[in-house]
């Protein structure tokens, strides 16, 4: 309703994402109302945070199930809309933005079944960004923060993003500003595929996943006393996780 009040052509389609037929109503939904299929924007997301001892297994499913599952499912039957277009020699230029989080990035206390659903996106954006350029399409994904109802119920983050008193004062964790970020990964001139951007109010970060920071190269098989001996002086905790 609000897409049409500005001038703008939406419907509606209720099926759940991370059903396998339901997703691929959702894709039909589309393209049957509009004709065609350029852009898939995965962003459902729900919330059981728990530390990892009281995490019970619904709370893991339930999690895994909407997050990852909810962006596989989706991804799936547009990559195939997209693959019958391209073997049609219809030409495809289509675009994907799935949505990670630093959760996902640099795991968050409390939060594992989050923090791996999303890092699993992650990794999920990586393989498609290899495989569906064939078909003309592009995959990235953003890593947000912003004020919404899962971010407003995270303990010792609720308070931080709160709106500005002041209606003048640049509002940083207005969830808009995230907007103009998924619009471009989306157009068609953009040329990235397999990133993941950072956004929060005015500030962009282009986020690196699993490097590998350092490399030792023995033409034979380890010792636990090598290993031990070279490893001396490699980071032994993790890294913490990242403020601002």
């Amino acid at each position: 309703q609000s897409i049409r009040e500005l001038g703008g052509e939406a419907v509606a389609n209720a099926d759940s994402v991370s059903s396998w037929e339901g997703a691929r109503r959702l894709v039909d939904t589309a393209v049957e109302h509009f004709g065609a299929l350029h852009v898939l924007v995965n962003n459902a997301g729900i919330r059981r945070d728990g530390v990892i001892v009281n995490t019970t297994e619904e709370d893991w499913d339930q999690v895994v199930d909407v997050h990852l599952k909810g962006h596989f499912c989706p991804l799936h039957w547009a990559a195939r809309h997209w693959r019958e277009q391209s073997k049609a020699g219809i030409p495809v230029a289509a675009a994907v933005v799935n949505t990670s989080s630093g959760s996902g990035l640099f795991g968050s206390s409390g939060q594992a079944n989050y923090s791996a659903a999303k890092a699993g996106i992650l990794a999920l954006t990586l393989v498609a960004a290899r495989e569906l350029p064939r078909y003309g399409v592009r995959v990235n994904a953003i890593a947000p923060l912003a004020r919404t109802r899962l971010t407003e119920a995270t303990p010792g983050l609720s308070d931080r993003i709160k709106a500005p008193t002041d209606t003048e004062q640049f509002d940083t964790f207005d969830p808009a500003n995230v907007s103009p970020l998924v619009a471009y990964l989306a157009t068609e001139h953009c040329p990235f595929n397999g990133q993941v951007f950072g956004i929060s109010g005015g500030q962009l970060m282009h986020d690196v996943g699993w490097t590998v920071a350092e490399r030792f190269v023995k033409e034979d098989r380890w010792e636990i006393a090598e290993l031990e001996a070279t490893m001396k002086g490699l980071p032994v905790e993790p890294p913490p996780f990242p403020v601002g």
